[in-house]
């Protein structure tokens, strides 16, 4: 019951939902998602490490940026709850925005590394 009711807990959070569905989009780095969210890069590394403790995240290193992407993988109740998570928001203002902002964001423009 511990894992289902972290799960839920990861989607009470705005831009952790909305973190998940530009990762659904495509992959990720924290530069580019702090860019398409607006907020401030350790909030958005913070909801990133609670995706990723509870397994609806993951991450590899891509050059010289680490990149984050969906779990498919992931346990039981993640994999629903992805699964069911990409027929959900999808014609959402703020969603359908978010990812209008992904697609035309360049990481090797935003990221100073």
């Amino acid at each position: 019951m511990e894992k289902l009711s972290q799960v839920y807990n990861m989607l009470s959070d705005k831009n952790r939902l909305r973190i998940l569905k530009l990762l659904e989009y495509k992959p990720m780095c924290v530069c580019e998602l702090t860019y398409v969210l607006g907020i401030r890069q350790p909030s958005v590394s913070r909801h990133l490490r609670k995706l990723k403790e509870i397994g609806l995240i993951e991450s590899r290193q891509d050059g010289q940026w680490r990149e984050y992407f969906i779990n498919r993988q992931g346990n039981e109740y993640s994999r629903i709850l992805i699964g069911n998570l990409s027929g959900w928001l999808n014609d959402n203002p703020v969603i359908v925005e978010d990812r209008k902002k992904a697609a035309q964001t360049s990481r090797n423009l935003l990221c100073n590394h």
